[in-house]
């Protein structure tokens, strides 16, 4: 319903109140108040036109002027009748868009349409109506809550805007209801909070909730407008289940040959909670065998191996597993438990050695067949097969029986290899699929089969005034067989008397004295000394080797001065050094030899080449046209080709070609198949030089009796025609004589 409140308050305008205004008679007379106007004012929604008020002026004149609005509106929402100053409102106003319309009010006059007096400016407000219902800020609403909350708790609040005017009665009074049937939840009318009704909420029972909210203007009181928005809420989960297994055993199987961290199956706790209230943690229950972890993703247990699973000792295996939540249950822990049972099956295993690497040893130098050691492997299975053995590897030096006996084939040297390591492979009989190895290393014994011998070439020297007891070298000895701290070597000189003694020092080296004194070296100037070096092994082994001893004059610190055999010795200038220098110098000299033999081939073959001086004697002629017997031809100097023997291989220079012969009249006999047998000859004649003297024709006249003398495209035959005729021809045929006649020169040559 409209409630209307319409006051008529009577109110004036003063226009230029401070200025003396001309009355409507164009009298002058005092300020006045020149306007009067009701308050206006329109309600919202009137469509049809309607009177809202009047305006008066004291200036308007009947029939001499009239009334105007000017403003937002005029014309087309707000019209004046220009005569009574009524005005009227002709469309429908909506005071949420505008509530205020501002207009200025002016007389007119009707002749010279210019303003008369003073104008005034009046507003006409939009009274409202409550035709809006309430606008929800946001549809649908979305609000969550945990499950199990006490009654009261707050869940969301929704809210909702009026446009109407909130100063009119209650038209943006809002209030909110749920139309929903439900009695888990309430809404506070006046704040639109929505708080849980029902404690006992369950989200493992029931999730999700959805509402129908309704927002109605005019407070509490009857009708008024109203709209509805959908509200969806949420339960939260809480730790308040406890985890449980759907059975009370889980039956599984796993090869004895399962290698160790494999999974042999899983097991999966339920938990009607979600996120980190259903995270499990599992535990095996006092079992060394079995481990349990939790897979993150699915939250299931993972059993895995420990140690291996063996048929033949254990073929059943029961293990208790307990499950339980991280995070207390209402402030407790509980766990649950089920019952794991693992079935071992057979596998036909591989035969088992007794130990994982054997270390056996033998002598050398022992004959064939000499037994090393035994390898004992046996079938784990419960069949327990014979076994079978064979050598993988070192199968050239040993041998194995069905025992296990290793054996060796063939005699063995300490000095060689003292360790062989060799793979033994046991599989059993009936089986040859089932096959395990082992490592075997097998130590060679040292036996004493070799004798000591000195531990470097000695050059000794002893000088003309060494005196009795002179220490002039001390020597030491080296053996192939082993050398432990027991080994010793013992240093002699076989001969009854002798210019020299060894002295044993005890730690496998000697020292080489002086016997006697007085040495010339122009008399004896070298000594050669037996020595006789044995060890202390069984049996007892020595070695015989000579010892050289040069005289030589020295000085006082015993350095010789004058010993050229211990001079050429003591440079280290040994028989090797010697044969090395001189196998340099046969390389080097066969070396030398082939590249000078490089060199002069080289020369001979660029020889072939170029001429020696006096052979080049042909001119380079070029003939552009032969016709009308030949007048035109061309020479070219020779110096280019004799260049070459000069100089080697230059640039070309082409030079200014002057005519060299007369006007000639031709031969009466046939001059052309003398030229083409001339230049047959020249193309037959694989000796000559390639760059021989080039005729170019480029043009014969029609009066020439010869044919082309052109080698560049024709074949050619061998000609063996003879043109020394040519130089009984006269002066006109020289050239010709010069080019294809003989050369006294080259005939010595050999050309």
């Amino acid at each position: 319903m409209f409630r209307w409140s319409i006051s008529l308050l009577l109110l004036t305008s003063v226009g230029h109140s401070a200025q003396q205004v001309i009355g409507p008679r164009g009298n002058s007379s005092k300020p006045q108040t020149d306007w009067i106007w009701n308050q206006l004012h329109c309600w919202e929604g009137v469509s049809e036109p309607k009177q809202i008020g009047k305006i008066h002026s004291v200036w308007h004149e009947e029939g001499k002027t009239k009334y105007h609005l000017e403003g937002e509106g005029v014309g087309t929402i707000f019209k004046v009748d220009p005569n009574t100053g009524d005005i009227g409102v002709y469309r429908e106003l909506d005071r949420e868009k505008k509530d205020r319309y501002t207009l200025q009010g002016i007389v007119i006059n009707k002749t010279t349409l210019m303003q008369v007096g003073t104008s005034t400016k009046f507003n006409i407000q939009v009274l409202d109506v409550n035709d809006n219902a309430p606008i929800f800020t946001k549809d649908p609403f979305n609000g969550t809550v945990a499950e199990m909350s006490s009654k009261g708790t707050s869940v969301l609040t929704i809210i909702a805007h009026d446009p109407d005017d909130p100063t009119v009665d209650k038209h943006a009074k809002v209030t909110y209801k749920i139309l929903s049937k439900q009695d888990n939840f309430y809404i506070n009318a006046m704040t639109g909070t929505i708080n849980v009704n029902n404690p006992n909420l369950d989200r493992e029972r029931k999730k999700d909730y959805q509402l129908i909210v309704q927002a109605k203007d005019m407070g509490l009181d009857q009708g008024g407008r109203s709209s509805s928005a959908t509200v969806h809420i949420s339960l939260t989960d809480i730790n308040d289940n406890v985890p449980f297994f759907q059975h009370k055993q889980y039956n599984y199987s796993a090869l004895e040959s399962i290698p160790l961290g494999a999974a042999i199956g899983r097991v999966k706790a339920e938990d009607l909670d979600e996120g980190e209230n259903a995270k499990i943690l599992y535990t095996i229950e006092r079992n060394s065998m079995f481990q349990i972890i939790t897979d993150p993703r699915t939250q299931e247990g993972v059993i895995t191996l420990k140690k291996p699973l063996d048929f033949e000792t254990q073929q059943l295996h029961r293990v208790g597993i307990e499950a339980e939540n991280p995070t207390p249950v209402k402030g407790k822990r509980y766990k649950t438990r089920t019952t794991l049972v693992i079935k071992v099956l057979d596998v036909d295993e591989p035969p088992v050695f007794s130990q994982s690497r054997y270390i056996f040893s033998v002598a050398e130098n022992q004959h064939d067949a000499t037994p090393v050691g035994r390898v004992s492997a046996s079938d784990p299975d419960r069949t327990k097969d014979p076994i079978r053995y064979s050598l993988s590897t070192g199968m050239d030096l040993f041998k194995i029986d069905v025992d296990g006996m290793i054996y060796t084939r063939k005699q063995l040297d300490r000095e060689a290899f003292f360790w062989h390591n060799i793979t033994v492979a046991a599989s059993e009989m009936n089986k040859s699929n089932s096959i395990s190895y082992t490592n075997v290393a097998i130590r060679v014994l040292d036996q004493n089969d070799n004798a000591p011998t000195l531990a470097d070439n000695y050059y000794p020297h002893v000088c003309e005034d060494d005196p009795f007891g002179t220490v002039i070298q001390n020597i030491s000895a080296v053996d192939k067989d082993e050398i432990t701290p027991d080994v010793k070597f013992f240093f002699s000189i076989p001969l009854k008397t002798s210019n020299f003694s060894v002295k044993n020092d005890g730690n496998r080296s000697a020292s080489i004295m002086v016997n006697q004194v007085d040495f010339n070296q122009n008399e004896v100037s070298k000594f050669s000394i037996p020595i006789v070096i044995s060890d202390n092994g069984t049996p007892r082994l020595s070695s015989n080797t000579t010892l050289e001893i040069s005289v030589c004059s020295c000085d006082r610190d015993r350095n010789p001065i004058n010993c050229s055999h211990f001079a050429a010795l003591n440079s280290g200038v040994t028989v090797t050094t010697l044969l090395i220098i001189f196998l340099c110098i046969i390389v080097t000299t066969i070396l030398a030899v082939l590249i000078v033999r490089w060199k002069v081939q080289r020369q001979s073959a660029f020889g072939r080449l170029v001429n020696i001086p006096g052979e080049i004697r042909e001119q380079l002629v070029k003939y552009d046209e032969e016709g009308g017997g030949e007048m035109d031809t061309n020479s070219f100097d020779i110096t280019m080709l004799n260049s070459l023997r000069t100089k080697g291989v230059q640039p070309l220079k082409m030079t200014d070609c002057a005519p060299v012969y007369a006007q000639v009249r031709k031969p009466d006999n046939d001059m052309g198949s003398v030229v083409q047998m001339k230049k047959d000859e020249a193309d037959g004649d694989r000796d000559g030089l390639p760059y021989d003297t080039l005729h170019i024709y480029g043009y014969e006249g029609s009066e020439s009796v010869a044919d082309s003398l052109s080698s560049l495209d024709v074949s050619s035959v061998d000609s063996e025609q003879d043109y020394d005729f040519l130089n009984d021809w006269g002066p006109r045929f020289q050239m010709l004589a010069e080019l294809y006649g003989s050369d006294p020169y080259r005939e010595g040559l050999g050309y």
